[in-house]
């Protein structure tokens, strides 16, 4: 009977002790005082990444053509770095790979390295505009081509949502928005836009200064020569005149002394 209740008094105390653990100092946990939680930081929110103008026109697909001009040029690394540095934005106006094919053929390999970047350049503008704000611009559009109002000149017509473009040499339509971030925008258009600097005849450069007429210092120069011919002819005459006289007086005396 005594082996049997000391059985069960062990038996309690150890479940006292797994239920109710002591600590180092003698107290149970539940009269120490609470020890402090660690609150752990947020995570920072991923930034976003910049942006780029070649993936955002391979995810929309079809602008195989044009992808191919901005990397040659190295217009996309402008475009780029241009968005991180600038605040005023750029608007694209980005020909699919139909509008590339409706060109002549083998007019892109007709271009040299600076027309290349010339006719790309020639689809930017230095800012953002929206859709909404095409009406706003005035014509001529300024490009990142250049300022030249009639070789690179890019005019503008926007009624309720189409907006169309003309360029002396191509009539292009905006078929719609790629992409638009408040900072870049890019709208598709169904034809390249081609400068009328590419098929006009450029001015002649101007002709170089002409040289100083250098006549006074050949008539002073052939001056002394004509006159010393002069001299010469006047001598001769001197010299064939003394000897007709010298003839005529040795015949005078001649006829004298005979006499």
């Amino acid at each position: 009977m005594m082996n049997h209740s000391l059985f069960i008094f062990i038996t309690l105390q150890l479940l006292l002790i797994i239920t109710f653990p002591y600590n180092t100092s003698g107290q149970s946990p539940a009269s120490s005082p609470a020890a402090p939680v660690a609150m752990s930081a947020p995570a920072p929110s991923p930034s976003s990444p910049p942006t780029d103008i070649i993936r955002i026109l391979k995810k929309a697909g079809g602008f195989t053509t044009l992808i191919r001009l901005l990397q040659t040029t190295q217009v996309s690394t402008q475009i780029n770095s241009q968005l991180l540095n600038s605040n005023g934005g750029i608007t694209l106006f980005a020909p699919n790979d139909n509008a590339f094919q409706g060109l002549k053929p083998g007019f892109l390999n007709s271009l040299n390295d600076q027309q290349k970047n010339e006719l790309i350049q020639f689809h930017m503008l230095p800012s953002f505009v929206s859709v909404s704000n095409f009406d706003t611009l005035s014509n001529p559009v300024r490009t990142q081509a250049g300022a030249d109002p009639d070789r690179l000149a890019l005019n503008v017509t926007s009624t309720g949502n189409q907006v169309n473009m003309t360029t002396g040499i191509v009539n292009a339509t905006v078929g719609g928005t790629v992409y638009t971030d408040r900072q870049l925008a890019v709208y598709q258009v169904d034809k390249v836009l081609l400068p009328r600097d590419f098929f006009e005849a450029k001015p002649p450069a101007p002709a170089p200064a002409p040289l100083k007429a250098r006549g006074s210092k050949k008539k002073s120069a052939e001056g002394p020569a004509d006159g010393a011919a002069d001299d010469d002819k006047s001598s001769a005459v001197m010299i064939m005149n003394n000897g007709v006289w010298g003839v005529v007086v040795s015949i005078i005396a001649v006829l004298a002394f005979a006499l």
